[in-house]
């Protein structure tokens, strides 16, 4: 069932509604985002960064409008099958507030309008019974928790644990001036300073007390070390090297499906470079992902081919994957798991796939370690 209302608390109701340790223990509660009131966001830099130059001079154009139509119903279609296929499978899905993201806001440094709530994966992490809102870089969601607002009032009032970390002033100390993404054969840079922390949750994966992040140009090494003290010495955290030249969000590079078994991207990812805590895991490749035949799609992407790799467990076996991208479905079979084929393609506008689109809020089982 969808959730939307505050639930009263009951004598029996448990320590806190929140508790997730990883990315595969048997998903029982989860927030899906929405695509309603979605806007273009902004051309500033860190936004722009991570796109071709000509879709970055369109996107100026159209920064401030809303999505059109033609984008945003196939994509609410898409969205509310998969609401329907989680709630086929027990799981209770929670939504944020709609919201009209057009609208103008800001501080005495800048002003923008929003963007959207398609991905709830990127403003909270959840870390055991604790919602950490996160000090994300890009100026046009920096109020985007308000929408899940609701959520987290309720869940805090039944036990959870609620964290804000500092909130960012996004001035132009916190980016690099003249910032041009590196070529191949350049030293990795990033367009952020290390002026102020941020960063966004999707750069971070978890299994257990350990936690996997890559540096990116929404996270830098500041966001890193504000997240490590705040967790204290019963997690660690540890950092992937990709060879991505313009890198934002860990789901589409490295994914922890299982204990033991993590998803890589060969395009990002040099698997004799990976952490040694990993020595003992079966480093799943993924494959090729399949071409994309709609042109519109390829265009409006805000995210790379492999979205085939965002994929969402519901336990240890079951994996919810994209319909479309049949070489990852018989690879995950392959790999001993079930996947479970949905159509996601037209979320890949407004921010990602099934990975990004929800923040698991409540899974079986308890802190452990599995490295």
């Amino acid at each position: 069932m969808i959730q939307n209302a505050v639930e009263p608390t009951s004598p029996t109701s448990p320590a806190s509604p929140v508790s997730t340790h990883n990315e595969w223990g048997l998903l029982e509660e989860i927030v899906v985002g929405r695509v309603e009131g979605a806007t273009i966001p902004s051309s500033h830099p860190v936004v722009t960064c991570n796109i071709p130059s000509w879709a970055a001079r369109l996107q100026g154009l159209a920064a401030g409008f809303e999505y059109p139509s033609r984008l945003v119903e196939p994509a609410q279609e898409e969205l509310e099958q998969f609401v329907d296929l989680l709630q086929s499978l027990g799981i209770t899905v929670r939504r944020p507030d709609a919201v009209k993201h057009k609208e103008t806001f800001g501080t005495p440094e800048w002003t923008s309008h929003g963007f959207c709530n398609a991905c709830p994966r990127d403003s909270m992490l959840v870390i055991g019974d604790e919602i950490i809102e996160t000090p994300m870089a890009w100026p046009c969601r920096y109020f985007e928790t308000h929408s899940y607002r609701t959520l987290l009032k309720d869940y805090f009032r039944r036990g959870a644990r609620w964290t804000a970390a500092p909130r960012p002033q996004l001035t132009d100390d916190l980016f690099e001036a003249d910032f041009s993404v590196p070529r191949a054969d350049e030293p990795m840079r990033y367009i952020l300073t290390e002026f102020e922390p941020v960063f966004d949750a999707a750069d971070f994966v978890r299994a257990g007390r350990d936690l996997f992040v890559t540096r990116s140009n929404v996270t830098n090494g500041m966001g890193i070390d504000w997240l490590r003290r705040h967790l204290g010495p019963s997690y660690r955290i540890h950092e992937i090297e990709s060879r991505c030249r313009a890198p934002m969000h860990i789901d589409t590079t490295f994914l922890p499906l299982a204990p033991g078994k993590v998803l890589v991207n060969p395009e990002y990812i040099d698997v004799d470079r990976l952490p040694d805590v990993l020595d003992s895991w079966d480093v799943l490749v993924a494959p090729e992902p399949d071409p994309i035949d709609a042109r519109l799609l390829k265009l409006t992407s805000m995210c790379g081919k492999w979205l085939s790799m965002n994929v969402l467990m519901v336990d240890e076996t079951r994996v919810i994957a994209e319909r479309h991208h049949t070489g990852m479905l018989r690879a995950l079979e392959g790999w001993g798991f079930e996947p479970i084929p949905c159509d996601f393609l037209h979320y890949a506008p407004f921010g990602g796939s099934f990975h990004c689109a929800t923040l698991d809020i409540r899974r079986r089982g308890t802190l452990e370690t599995y490295v």
